[in-house]
């Protein structure tokens, strides 16, 4: 599933290649990815004749404002991918389900083969109402400038294990499995550490880690896995999966101590960690 980075570097990318054009038409291949509306019409004539202005993002949620006054709302799911054509004549992706075609020439196409991604259009002001997860995001790393002091008052205020912290939500927005492990690493803590249990220098190095992680995945586009799901605006694989120090990597011997990398069932995925540097 693309994490916050993969979801950021689609919104760059969206940033520079849509904004300011106008929609000219849409089609919609059923109604699975358009679900919240009543009919596919009603999709379509809330985006035919608008101009994208701007494009922004509440934690894996990309919003495209509208003139008029909405938002086109996007998520990419579990597989979910918004891809860029030059032409309407390039090949149309298998599980294409929406294709938005701009005046000045180009389409935006939403794939999705799994089908839990979807696309829909609202006011902006009532996006909180129709995704009500938005209402209580946590912290954006990308988006929010802060003190490691700050981090470390938040996280000694919760006792819960380092690594279900880091992808909860409501207390971080946009860190899933893949990430929560490479952060761990890079800071030396344990998944199971407790949050209330650090060291200001572990708190230190559990911030940095996490900022640099989350900065350099953007930096080289996101993590593309062996399903190659996640791919960016132009259909090209991301490239920080060959920087991971310990995902997906059981057996292989950590960069920094050379011990062998384990993995760990938790709540119902695996994690992924060295047990002899990480503590």
């Amino acid at each position: 599933m693309p994490e916050l980075p993969e979801v950021e570097v689609v919104r760059r990318d969206l940033d520079r290649e849509i904004v300011g054009k106008k929609i000219k038409s849409v089609d919609v291949d059923g109604m699975r990815a358009v679900r919240r509306h009543h009919n596919r019409k009603q999709f379509i004539n809330r985006l035919v004749d608008r101009r994208i202005l701007s494009v922004g993002r509440r934690g894996k949620y990309i919003l495209c404002k509208l003139d008029g006054g909405d938002v086109l709302v996007v998520h990419l799911g579990m597989s979910g991918q918004l891809l860029r054509a030059k032409t309407s004549r390039d090949a149309v992706a298998k599980h294409t389900h929406v294709v938005i075609t701009f005046t000045q020439g180009g389409q935006l196409r939403f794939v999705d083969p799994r089908t839990f991604g979807e696309m829909f259009v609202t006011e902006l002001e009532e996006v909180e109402k129709q995704v009500a997860e938005l209402a209580h995001l946590g912290i954006d790393p990308l988006e929010t400038a802060m003190s490691w002091e700050h981090f470390g008052h938040l996280i000694a205020q919760r006792h819960a294990k380092l690594k279900p912290l880091l992808m909860d939500q409501k207390f971080i927005a946009g860190i899933g499995n893949l990430y929560s492990d490479e952060i761990l690493w890079g800071a030396g803590l344990r998944w199971d550490r407790a949050s209330d249990s650090l060291t200001s220098e572990e708190v230190r190095r559990l911030y940095r880690s996490m900022m640099e992680a989350l900065q350099d995945a953007v930096k080289y586009r996101g993590s593309s896995l062996a399903d190659e799901q996640y791919v960016d605006l132009f259909g090209q694989p991301g490239e920080y999966q060959h920087h991971h120090n310990v995902y997906a990597r059981e057996g292989m011997a950590c960069p920094r101590c050379r011990h062998e990398i384990v993995r760990e069932r938790f709540g119902g995925r695996s994690t992924f960690y060295c047990s002899a540097c990480q503590v």
